[in-house]
């Protein structure tokens, strides 16, 4: 075996100029390989971030009240329960469940949340605002309102909001000016522009509000009850799972962000297939450049080869030598192509921290051990046909020419 290898060793460096060529060309197609990978999961995850990190992995709701039928024992006697547009539906009892929640261990944040729809009046303007009330130390808990502020601050108290950027420039709101909110169950109440957000997302910053929770259970008429929890998990991919375990523990609805992003989810699985579908013709290139090389070497040593099994080289043995070339030009070249693509993607931001119209390329998903690993065996197999060429070399034909 290490005769073997010592023999294979002496073939690829007596002609160096080649082989470096040979493992250059090798390590090229390894760095397409691993810039992809990094590229394509990178970019899967700066639309997430941009997409998915301004809403929660799983939202909480009451369950929908539907109306049923009760049958009789006379056929024509029917009742039925209907569906109440005066009663909002809300979670009650929420404290008996949260500590629950937040007790679980792949949620980081559980956010009780007063929704609800009404306008914003300034002078004779009138704007349709979606409210949202939270506790003021959870503000930028599930949408990161804090990195998003243009102006003022985040601090809410009973008698502040936070205004979306469309939203105040519809109006013509600054911060310390006044505004009245109205809900929809009538409710009526003036603030003062506390802080303007701008999420880059047109539903948030041209329709959102944020109040306290206290003075939105006022406007919404929910002296007792919440209209939902949001929870964001560290892992956002396992959201299905723990929704089905949140809404088997507590009886409510609990949808996860999949649910709401299918188109999302489908356009990254077509640009993930597109992407191993680059690679893999990246891995086809190295395999044909491997084999027609070994395929010149095998040629170009027809008497090497035929004085080796002369001597009682086995065929076996052959096969070996030609096969140990090729592992050692996959391995080599899939190093230095592993290398010398994180050195080229070790500039590039995170894409969670590139800025707007950067380059979202991912480091941690270069996939650098599958590039190493499938270059050599790639180059091993494809040096099964030259090697298995060789072994069949006759001793005496070769020697006599």
């Amino acid at each position: 075996m290490s005769y073997g290898l010592k023999i294979a060793w002496r073939y690829l460096t007596a002609n160096r100029a080649q082989t470096v060529l040979l493992v250059l060309g090798v390590a090229v197609g390894v760095f397409v390989f691993v810039f992809m990978s990094a590229l394509i999961g990178g970019l899967a995850v700066f639309l997430i971030d941009r997409t998915v990190g301004s809403v929660a992995h799983i939202s909480i709701a009451p369950s929908e009240r539907n109306p049923y039928g009760l049958y009789g024992d006379a056929p024509s006697v029917l009742l039925a329960t209907q569906a109440s547009n005066e009663q909002r539906p809300q979670i009650r009892g929420a404290a008996a469940f949260v500590p629950m929640l937040r007790a679980m261990p792949m949620v980081t944040v559980v956010a009780e949340e007063v929704t609800g729809n009404g306008f914003l009046v300034k002078g004779e303007a009138l704007e349709p605002v979606n409210v949202t009330g939270m506790e003021p130390d959870q503000i930028s808990a599930i949408a990161n309102i804090e990195r998003g502020l243009v102006a003022g601050s985040t601090e809410l108290n009973l008698s502040t909001i936070l205004v979306g950027k469309g939203l105040a420039e519809a109006l013509g709101l600054g911060v310390g000016q006044t505004v009245r909110i109205r809900s929809d169950r009538g409710n009526e109440a003036n603030m003062t522009v506390g802080g303007i957000f701008a999420l880059g997302i047109a539903s948030l910053d041209d329709r959102a509000a944020y109040v306290s929770i206290r003075a939105a259970k006022v406007l919404f008429a929910l002296p007792e009850g919440i209209s939902r929890i949001e929870i964001k998990l560290k892992d956002l991919q396992q959201a299905p799972q723990v929704a089905r375990q949140i809404a088997a523990g507590t009886g409510l609805d609990a949808t996860p962000w999949t649910e709401t992003n299918q188109q999302l989810l489908d356009g990254l699985s077509a640009q993930r297939r597109s992407g191993d579908l680059i690679k893999g013709f990246a891995l086809v290139t190295i395999v044909i450049g491997v084999a027609s090389a070994l395929l010149l070497s095998t040629y170009r040593r027809r008497s090497e080869i035929g004085i080796m099994r002369a001597m009682g080289a086995s065929r076996s043995f052959v096969v070996l030598v030609f096969v140990a070339q090729g592992a050692l030009i996959g391995l080599l070249g899939g190093l230095i192509g592993a290398g010398l693509g994180y050195l080229a993607l070790s500039p590039f931001p995170l894409p969670e921290l590139a800025p707007s119209g950067g380059f979202p390329i991912d480091i941690r998903q270069g996939a650098y051990d599958s590039a190493i690993l499938l270059t050599t065996i790639g180059a091993i197999l494809a040096s099964i046909w030259p090697a298995r060429s060789a072994a069949r070399v006759d001793p005496v034909t070769v020697i006599g020419q």
